[in-house]
């Protein structure tokens, strides 16, 4: 496509990277450097999201966001893609969010649909196309209608993906033959990667580049080779996605980002506590976790 912008390689892993807090309710940068030093060198992320839904940014304050985005710049910048989510229901501070990520070198941005608004297709269009305007970095748009209660719809996507800087999108919609459609129709170089570890094996099928993933942060390298394996060896591709799916629905058990909180304690990180109105696992449903994540513990 004329004038497609080709961002920097983000690869084809990137994980949505949890939010620490202390147990104050304050956001622990120290402990954010560490998990993003696993996540990179453990976990063999090739990129990690910074301020999105997964880290818990609606409650996150904009210094908050901004003092995360600079402390995993400064940690793993030089070794791995930093996308800062910029987006909110809100098209002015998304464009601030977006502008401030640029000045402090982050590598792209991600947004997600505009939740609460329900503002339509044209007012999808007309937020992202604004915020995507006031920025030279790469920018994914991220479709989730189960948590956005709209959803991005095909057409609306292919004329996005006109946009210079519009290089990819998250699509967490569930709908397979609309991500069908989408793989095919979208531009050369245009980059879409599943939202739902469950289906990046069956998207990956369809013509998908990789994942946004949450299970990431304790299979992360197990998911690194199953999108290896895909191309060429796709029976092995197939029995590594079995071999995660136990994880990836007791990460899902209950709401996320709770459960893969404490699946990340597990490995020795301070991160279970969240942020009303989330609240942590009963015992019940962290032995779920503890069972699905037992054979990868070190």
């Amino acid at each position: 496509m004329a004038g497609f912008f080709a961002p920097k390689d983000w690869g084809r892993l990137l994980t949505a990277m949890v939010t620490p807090f202390r147990a104050d309710g304050t956001v622990n940068l120290g402990e954010a450097r560490r998990i993003a030093r696993f996540l990179v060198e453990v976990q063999k992320n090739d990129g990690l999201v910074v301020s999105g839904t997964t880290g818990e940014s609606p409650t996150l304050s904009r210094e908050e966001k901004l003092g995360l985005l600079e402390a995993v710049l400064e940690e793993v910048g030089d070794r791995a893609a930093v996308v800062f989510g910029a987006g909110s229901y809100n098209t002015a501070e998304s464009i601030e969010m977006a502008q401030e990520a640029e000045r402090r070198g982050a590598h792209g941005v991600m947004l997600v649909n505009p939740y609460y608004n329900k503002p339509g297709q044209r007012g999808l269009e007309a937020h992202f196309r604004a915020v995507a305007a006031s920025t030279g970095l790469p920018v994914m748009l991220y479709n989730i209608q189960g948590r956005t209660s709209i959803n991005l719809e095909t057409p609306t996507l292919l004329r996005l993906a006109q946009v210079r800087n519009i290089v990819a999108v998250k699509e967490a919609s569930g709908n397979v033959p609309q991500i069908s459609d989408v793989c095919g129709a979208v531009p050369e170089g245009f980059r879409v990667y599943s939202g739902d570890d469950g289906l990046t094996l069956p998207i990956l099928s369809l013509g998908g580049y990789g994942v946004v993933s949450v299970a990431g942060h304790v299979v992360g390298s197990a998911i690194q080779e199953m999108i290896a394996a895909f191309a060429s060896k796709p029976a092995e591709a197939t029995a590594i996605h079995h071999r995660l799916m136990p994880v990836v629905k007791a990460l899902f058990h209950a709401p996320s980002p709770v459960p893969v909180k404490y699946a990340l304690s597990r490995f020795g990180f301070d991160c279970r506590s969240v942020r009303l109105p989330l609240v942590e696992l009963t015992e019940e449903e962290k032995a779920v976790v503890d069972a699905a994540i037992r054979p990868w513990l070190p």
